[in-house]
């Protein structure tokens, strides 16, 4: 049990480590991901600006020959209107025409439409795509800037998530799913120490006296009533602190 406690406590250092790293180089990685997130989101945009563009291009083509057809009918409706030879074939030239009629206005009315659609589209296109390249030309001004500051801590960061990787394989599934749900919810602090001999480290709560017993004994896994951290001995972290 002991060897757990260690196992999970340094790989808490470790993490508190690559964090101060993080950290060393500001705002940037930040910056940089938010940037990388907005680029994403303006090229999605724009793509589905574009597929609304290529469909209503094909229904305004499609509205356009549809409009020619019904016109041509129309013309010939009209011709043969003086060709019947009795009222039914009157009426039925006639019903026709009327036919033809709205539908030339119908599909004047979705042409119009289907122009505007594309218009207010290619607007669209045009301004998303101005705002794309200004974001892309920041982040690799960015991405720059930070590669340099990771210049300086790429190797210790190498070292430090090698390690982490050889730490976390010693630690169960079971331990490594409560330590990564411990960190979501808490920040980088998973696994805390009894501090100022009396008080978990992540909360600053007061432990009872029993438990602070019970914890130094390194027998078992205890979690702090107050925030749900892990919490292990000062003495267990203190030798695992002398050795990351």
């Amino acid at each position: 049990m002991e060897e757990r406690l260690r196992t999970l406590y340094t790989l808490q250092m470790i993490d508190a480590n690559l964090f101060k790293l993080e950290e060393s180089k500001g705002d940037l990685p930040g910056i940089v991901r938010q940037l990388r997130e907005d680029v994403a989101v303006l090229e999605d945009s724009i793509k589905q600006k574009r597929d609304l563009m290529s469909e209503t291009v094909a229904a305004r083509n499609k509205a356009d020959e549809d409009l020619i057809e019904f016109t041509e009918k129309l013309e010939r409706y009209k011709s043969q209107q003086y060709q019947v030879r009795n009222n039914k074939e009157y009426d039925a030239i006639t019903k026709e025409i009327e036919f033809a009629v709205e539908s030339i206005a119908t599909l004047q009315s979705q042409f119009l439409s289907f122009e505007a659609t594309m218009s207010s589209a290619t607007l669209d296109i045009d301004a998303l795509t101005l705002k794309l390249d200004e974001k892309q030309e920041e982040l690799a001004e960015k991405a720059v800037e930070l590669a340099k500051v990771s210049e300086t801590t790429e190797e210790e960061e190498s070292k430090l998530r090698s390690a982490r990787d050889t730490v976390a394989a010693l630690v169960s599934p079971e331990d490594i799913a409560q330590y990564e749900r411990i960190r979501s919810a808490r920040g980088i602090v998973s696994v805390a120490v009894i501090w100022k001999n009396k008080c978990c480290s992540g909360c600053k709560n007061q432990i009872p006296p029993q438990h602070l017993i019970e914890i130094r004994k390194n027998d078992a896994l205890y979690m702090c009533q107050h925030c749900g951290r892990m919490i292990v001995s000062d003495q267990l972290a203190t030798t695992v602190d002398a050795e990351v």
